[in-house]
């Protein structure tokens, strides 16, 4: 077998032809998606039914993948092959989260919503929200649990940690939803949990899975429904915080785990930056962190410090 091709080696052969425009976006798209939705290459290429070789060569510009097998990587990607060949539309990740929301709807509803949506932005202001649910978003490490439970002992409010309740609902555990029955499965059960707890609680704090943010109908429901919080970290820190929870898998068989994890943190820093607030819990310790976000979610839900 041709070994597997990457940036590195294609640069380095002598007399190497140029690589076409379209197939290097391609292959950045196809990268970024990847990362934002944290998959492995040989995870992504599972889901795909294409082989890693065959991944390996399009993410880094040598795919000259037929429509079929596009189409395959756009799914197993959830989003569609104008995403992956650079179709403006697609460039913002709110264009692409209203694309969603609008694509089934008919006329009279796509009318109403243009109507609605003119008045809002000719008319919007800074009012504080009426709700009093937080949702604490970013990717495992950044102190979602911890500083979650204590907030919401703060606020008088219960908590919820999202994946717990997933686990309920699916009678295992986040990790065996994934591996038995794919991320489409573990999405569907995210998006259920998600709607019977805003349906449960109008007054709650909630830390979610870190890759909520790349299923379009669950962070809609988040943005629109709950006051979020994106609590973020280094790369070093939110791998450091992981492995002390017990947790190796991130390290196990992947010499790799790092870098992956810093293109997952860029790959979604568009997607979590959407959030209300954000806080870096990498610049100061526990209490000052607790203390920064205790008085920046009072102050914008409207409440005394």
């Amino acid at each position: 077998m041709p070994p597997i091709m990457t940036e590195d080696s294609l640069n380095a052969s002598p007399g190497a032809s140029p690589k076409h425009p379209v197939l290097v976006t391609l292959g950045q798209r196809t990268r970024a998606q990847r990362a934002r939705l944290g998959l492995t290459r040989r995870a992504l290429a599972l889901a795909a039914g294409v082989s890693e070789r065959h991944l390996a060569n399009l993410e880094v510009g040598l795919g000259n993948a037929s429509i079929r097998v596009l189409l395959q990587i756009a799914q197993a990607l959830h989003c569609s092959v104008a995403e992956l060949t650079g179709d403006t539309r697609t460039s913002s990740p709110e264009r692409q989260r209203l694309d969603d929301l609008l694509a089934q709807q008919d006329e009279a509803t796509l009318r109403d919503a243009r109507l609605t949506l003119s008045d809002w932005l000719t008319s919007r202001g800074e009012a504080a929200p009426t709700h009093r649910r937080v949702a604490l978003i970013g990717l495992r490490g950044a102190g979602k649990s911890t500083l979650g439970r204590r907030l919401a002992v703060e606020l008088g409010l219960p908590f919820v940690e999202l994946g717990r309740e997933v686990e309920a609902l699916a009678g295992c555990s986040s990790h065996e939803i994934q591996a038995l029955y794919g991320m489409d499965a573990y999405r569907r059960h995210e998006r259920r949990a998600l709607a019977a707890v805003l349906e449960r609680h109008a007054e709650v704090v909630i830390a979610t899975p870190g890759g909520l943010v790349a299923d379009s109908a669950s962070f809609a429901a988040l943005l629109t429904q709950c006051s979020t919080v994106w609590l973020h970290a280094s790369a070093e820190d939110h791998m450091q915080r992981v492995i002390a929870q017990g947790d190796l898998r991130p390290m196990a068989n992947n010499p790799e785990a790092m870098d992956d994890l810093r293109q997952i943190l860029a790959a979604r820093a568009g997607l979590y930056a959407k959030a209300d607030l954000q806080l870096d819990t990498s610049a100061q310790g526990l209490e000052s962190s607790f203390d920064l976000l205790r008085a920046r979610v009072r102050a914008h839900l409207g409440h005394p410090a």
